[in-house]
């Protein structure tokens, strides 16, 4: 670990095992920060095109023999990462609080969840290498192997920093992958945790490897990446938005993508549900992490026969909401603050519970949309923030129609007491998850995750977000004929 009371005020790249810093100080980047005195370190170093080229190349480098690697060897080393991060709960609970401003449960979960897709994934390594000798015809035997793909480039987001950093890395070297890992300049002294923590475990150098970039270097450092011979795919967490951007400039040079987007997180309350259950699950999935999780629940729509009795309880539990809530930026404080001011001008209600952290420039109100209309940017517009809006429906049928005209598919939830109407509800909901009495915001090590339509494609998670990062090689022997 790298000792910051002593060496440098700056957060490092990572590169073959080496901290670096530029030696001019050329792309130095301040970390945003509201705390008074501010973070010892204060700074992070860009990755300059040069930098980002040398990151690609050293996991190139190292690609060779760690694609080579026994799969017990990997194992061991990722069960060292596991045990480590274990022990060092503590100090990197700490580092997620003071940098996106998340409550201790948050942290926890980041922790707890972060441990289990490790160990799960070596678990699974063994099994998911294993090809096959599917049949072929005549005298010839087709075998077909998995491989590694070579580099992959690994874009985390901030929000969840060690679950979706650890995600982008951790299925890519199971399966014998090097990885660069692009992490947030909101996050960065998390990702530089977690990617120091790699070292540390005894991967060799150069199998993880370590960049960051000022925000207005994003397009030059990802474009001499991207299009760098040694990249064979890019797995990107973060808005559709710069989603779209990562995957047509990957289409260009031919690479593949997974991409885990955002989502307008959409429950559908029936008739027959339980109304208790449902608005303990609504309030708490809505604002858990300040809202700012992508499969946050986003907008309800409440059949008209319950719906009263549903936004009634659900304002009970929003007035009881204690926790103090602010958001990442001021300007996602100010686009939630737009986002709420037109659907009251369109007529909607507007109901906010008290915080204590009101005089925060970046506090936002735990916040519910009654009265959504389609009208509204709020019907279509992700709020990621600690926000969901209400729409009353007049039928199940009518508040399936809606849901499913949805361009985004994330995750959703059924509430119902009818647990068969529930599955055939959930076979028409183009969604990656459907959750039946049960909140939107749910991921285990040992499931699929990932969206449909704008909200990404391909699946992280268990044996499925391992092979993400395979490809297959099919090889056809023939009998040999004797010669004349």
């Amino acid at each position: 670990m790298m000792n910051t009371t002593t060496t440098t005020t700056t957060i490092p790249l990572i590169i073959h095992g080496k901290d670096i810093l530029h030696p001019t100080n050329n792309r130095q980047h301040p970390i945003p920060s509201t705390s008074a005195p501010p973070p010892p370190l204060s700074s992070f170093q860009g990755a300059t095109p040069a930098l980002a080229i040398q990151a690609v190349e050293s996991s190139a480098n190292a690609f060779p023999a760690w694609s080579r690697t026994d799969p017990s060897e990997r194992r061991r080393l990722l069960l060292n990462l596991a045990r480590l991060l274990r022990t060092q709960s503590p100090h990197i609970q700490s580092l997620i609080e003071s940098e996106i401003h998340c409550s201790p449960d948050w942290t926890e979960e980041n922790i707890s969840v972060s441990i289990e897709m490790i160990e799960e994934t070596a678990s699974l390594i063994t099994d998911t290498l294993t090809g096959g000798i599917p049949p072929s015809k005549g005298t010839t035997y087709a075998l077909v192997f998995k491989k590694p793909l070579g580099v992959v480039l690994g874009i985390a987001p901030w929000n969840a920093p060690l679950i979706l950093g650890l995600r982008a890395v951790v299925p890519a070297v199971a399966g014998g992958d090097t990885v660069v890992l692009k992490g947030s300049e909101m996050s960065p002294r998390t990702h530089y945790f977690l990617a120091a923590l790699f070292r540390e475990a005894g991967f060799p150098p150069g199998v993880v490897n370590f960049v960051l970039h000022r925000p207005e270097d994003a397009g030059e450092v990802y474009g001499v990446m991207i299009e760098h011979s040694a990249v064979r795919k890019c797995n990107f967490t973060g808005s559709t938005g710069v989603g779209r951007v990562i995957a047509a400039r990957a289409a260009r040079a031919l690479k593949p993508v997974l991409l885990e987007l955002g989502g307008k997180n959409a429950v559908l309350v029936l008739e027959d549900a339980e109304l208790g259950q449902a608005a303990d699950e609504i309030v708490k999935m809505g604002f858990l992490n300040n809202g700012q999780i992508c499969m946050s629940t986003d907008l309800v729509y409440v059949v008209r026969s319950v719906a009263e009795e549903l936004v009634r309880r659900i304002r009970e539990r929003l007035y009881r909401e204690e926790r103090p809530h602010r958001v990442i930026s001021l300007a996602s404080r100010a686009r939630l603050t737009a986002l709420v001011d037109d659907a009251r001008s369109k007529g909607a209600v507007i109901h906010q519970a008290g915080n204590p952290l009101a005089e925060h420039p970046l506090a936002f109100p735990a916040t519910v949309i009654e009265g959504v209309t389609e009208s509204m940017d709020f019907y279509t517009i992700e709020s990621f923030g600690p926000v969901f809006g209400i729409m009353v429906v007049e039928s199940e049928e009518q508040g399936l129609q809606m849901v499913q005209r949805s361009a985004y598919g994330l995750s959703s939830a059924v509430f119902t007491r009818d647990h068969f109407k529930a599955l055939e509800l959930s076979g028409e909901i183009a969604a990656g998850a459907v959750h039946v009495n049960a909140g939107t915001v749910h991921d285990e090590a040992t499931l699929p995750h990932g969206g449909l339509g704008d909200s990404g494609w391909g699946r992280f998670g268990g044996r499925w977000g391992l092979e993400e990062f395979l490809q297959t090689q099919t090889v056809v022997l023939n009998k040999c004929r004797a010669s004349l």
